[in-house]
C-alpha cells in the first residue's frame, strides 16, 4: 500500500501519439482522488466514472487518498480514454493488481458507469504509438478493433468491460488477441451517378475528368446551371484506383481522430463536399481541441466545392498552401499540429450571378459590374493552382434520354487509361505515392523533358497568352499525364497543345 504504480497510455497530438504514464499513488489521509497533470474537464470528469465502475464491476476502491500524475506533465491532455488506464493505476496501487501484470502494454478507453468500455477516437494513432515505442500489446474498446488492427506487427486486445479485463491480468479468464479481418466496412455515401456513360455529351469534360484522374490534377468546372457540372464532379471518385492497405490505415486514422469514425474502416476514397457556409476552421481544421478538417478528411480523396465562388474569401484563400504542400498546420496559443491534405480538388461555378452569361439560348441579367465582380471572387493565386479548368455547356434537348449503351464502354476505357497511367508513373517515380501533379520544378526537368520543338511551341503560346511560372509549369505536368495516358514517353506538341486549352486565360 502506498507504492507508486504506473500504467501506459497515448497522448494523440495530430496525426501523431506520446506515450503517456498514468501514475497512482495512495497515501493515508481522507479518501480523495485528485487527477494532476495538465488534464482537461473530461478527464476531470473521469474521477466519477472511475470510481462508479469499479464499484459496479465488484471491485474495491481504495477508501485512501489516491493521486493520479498523467506524465509528462507539460503536455496537454484530452479526452476520456484514459479513463481505463487511470482505472488500472488505481487498482495497482491499491494492491489488486501487481505491475508486471500491466508492463509492456499500453490501455486506453472510456468506461461507463457500469464499468462496460466505450469506443473511442484516435484508436489507430494509440495503436501506432504503442507499436513504435517498442510495446507489443495494446488493450481498446472492442468497437475499436476493427481499426487497430489495421496496424501490424503488434497484439490487439478488444475489451468488453474492466471486470474482464481484471480477470485477464489475473490470468483467471483469457482474452483472446483480435486479428485483421478482410471484412471492412463502407462508410462513403454512392451517389446515383457513378459512370461516365450515365452522362449525356460532355465529351470534353469526360476527357479531362479522366486526365484528372490519372494525374491527380484539380480541375474546375464551370458553365451554366444545369449543365451537369455536378454530375460530373461526383463521377470523379469512382474513376480513382482503390485504397491500397497503406492508404486504408491512413485515412481511416484521421477519420478516426475527428470522431466520427469510431468502430469502422474506410476501404474507399473519401468524397468530402462541405457546404458553402462552413467556416474557415471546419474546412482547415482546428478549434480548441485541434481536430482534422474537411480539407483532411479528404486526404488521398476528393474534395467538391460545389459553386465556388459563393464560399467566403478568407476559406478559399486558405486552401493555397495546402494545395501546393499537400498538408495543413494548424498553431495554436499552446499547441501546434499538422495533419495531411493530399486531395484533388474539383469545383464547380456558373459564368455570372444569374448563371447564364455566354450562353447562347438564354440572356445573362447581369451587369458587366456584378459579373467581373462575381469572377474575383475566385483569386488569381487560387486559380493558378488549379490544373483544369473545362467550360461546361448545355446539352441541346434532343440529345437528352437518348438510348445509351448498358455496357459502360467508355467508363472502363477510362479505367484502364487511368491505370495504365499510374503504372508508368509509379515506376517513373518508384513509388505509388507520388503522380504527375505533385512534381517539383526539378523534377520536372528530369522525368518531363521537353523537345526543342516542344519547348519552342510552349515557350510561344505562354507569352501570348500571358501565363505565370507556376502556370507554364503546370502545362507541363498535365502534358506529361496526357502522354502517359497515350502510352508515349515523350511530350510531344499535341500533349502540350490540350494541355495549354485547360488553362484559363484572362
Amino acid at each position: 500500500m502506498g507504492s507508486v504504480c504506473k500504467v501506459l497510455s497515448v497522448a494523440p497530438i495530430g496525426v501523431n501519439g506520446h506515450i503517456i504514464e498514468v501514475e497512482s499513488d495512495t497515501t493515508k489521509g481522507l479518501p480523495s482522488l485528485s487527477i494532476v497533470g495538465l488534464g482537461n474537464k473530461a478527464i476531470d470528469e473521469s474521477k466519477e466514472r472511475v470510481r462508479s465502475a469499479i464499484s459496479n464491476s465488484l471491485l474495491e476502491y481504495p477508501a485512501r487518498r489516491i493521486t493520479i500524475n498523467l506524465a509528462p506533465a507539460e503536455l496537454p491532455k484530452d479526452g476520456t480514454h484514459y479513463d481505463l488506464p487511470i482505472a488500472l493505476a488505481l487498482l495497482a496501487s491499491s494492491g489488486q493488481l501487481k505491475q508486471d501484470e500491466l508492463e509492456n502494454a499500453v490501455f486506453a478507453g472510456e468506461l461507463a458507469l457500469d464499468g462496460s468500455i466505450r469506443p473511442i477516437t484516435g484508436a489507430v494513432t494509440i495503436a501506432e504509438t504503442a507499436k513504435n515505442t517498442g510495446h507489443t500489446k495494446v488493450y481498446l474498446p472492442e468497437a475499436n478493433v476493427a481499426q487497430a488492427t489495421l496496424v501490424t506487427d503488434i497484439t490487439v486486445y478488444g475489451v468488453k468491460d474492466l471486470k474482464s479485463l481484471y480477470l485477464h491480468l489475473k490470468k483467471e479468464v483469457q482474452i483472446l488477441p483480435k486479428h485483421p479481418t478482410q471484412k471492412s466496412t463502407n462508410t462513403n455515401n454512392k451517389h446515383s451517378i457513378d459512370y461516365l456513360d450515365d452522362i449525356y455529351g460532355q465529351e470534353q469534360a469526360k476527357r479531362a475528368l479522366v486526365i484528372a484522374a490519372a494525374g491527380h490534377h484539380n480541375i474546375l468546372l464551370s458553365g451554366t446551371p444545369g449543365a451537369g457540372k455536378t454530375m460530373l464532379a461526383k463521377t470523379l471518385n469512382s474513376l480513382l484506383p482503390p485504397l491500397t492497405a497503406e492508404e486504408c490505415l491512413e485515412v481511416t486514422k484521421i477519420h478516426s481522430l475527428s470522431g466520427q469514425r469510431a468502430d469502422t474502416v474506410i476501404t474507399d476514397r473519401p468524397f468530402r463536399a462541405p457546404h458553402h457556409t462552413s467556416s474557415q476552421v471546419a474546412l482547415v481544421g482546428g478549434g480548441t481541441r485541434p481536430r482534422p478538417g474537411e480539407i483532411s478528411l479528404a486526404h488521398l480523396g476528393v474534395l467538391f466545392l460545389d459553386e465556388i465562388p459563393e464560399y467566403p474569401r478568407s476559406v478559399l484563400e486558405s486552401l493555397r498552401q495546402p494545395l501546393e504542400d499537400h498538408i495543413i498546420s494548424v498553431s495554436r496559443a499552446n499547441s501546434q499540429v499538422t495533419y495531411p491534405a493530399d486531395f484533388m480538388l474539383i469545383a464547380t461555378m456558373n459564368p455570372c450571378p444569374c448563371g447564364y452569361y455566354g450562353d447562347p439560348e438564354r440572356e445573362c441579367t447581369c451587369s458587366m459590374t456584378n459579373i467581373l465582380a462575381y469572377q474575383k471572387r475566385l483569386s488569381g493565386p487560387l486559380l493558378d493552382r488549379i490544373d483544369i479548368v473545362i467550360p461546361v455547356s448545355r446539352i441541346p434537348h434532343r440529345e437528352l434520354l437518348n438510348e445509351k449503351s448498358s455496357t459502360k464502354e467508355q467508363h472502363i476505357k477510362a479505367l484502364a487509361d487511368i491505370k495504365n497511367a499510374k503504372t508508368i508513373q509509379t515506376k517513373r517515380y518508384k513509388s505509388s505515392k507520388k503522380s504527375n501533379n505533385s512534381l517539383t520544378n526539378n523534377e520536372i526537368k528530369r522525368f518531363a523533358p521537353l523537345s526543342p520543338t516542344a519547348k519552342q511551341f510552349l515557350d510561344t503560346a505562354a507569352d501570348k497568352l500571358k501565363l505565370s511560372a507556376r502556370s507554364y509549369f503546370k502545362v507541363i505536368k498535365v502534358a506529361r499525364t496526357i502522354a502517359d495516358i497515350a502510352g508515349e514517353k515523350d511530350i510531344e506538341t499535341p500533349h502540350l497543345a490540350e494541355a495549354l486549352q485547360y488553362r484559363k486565360v484572362t
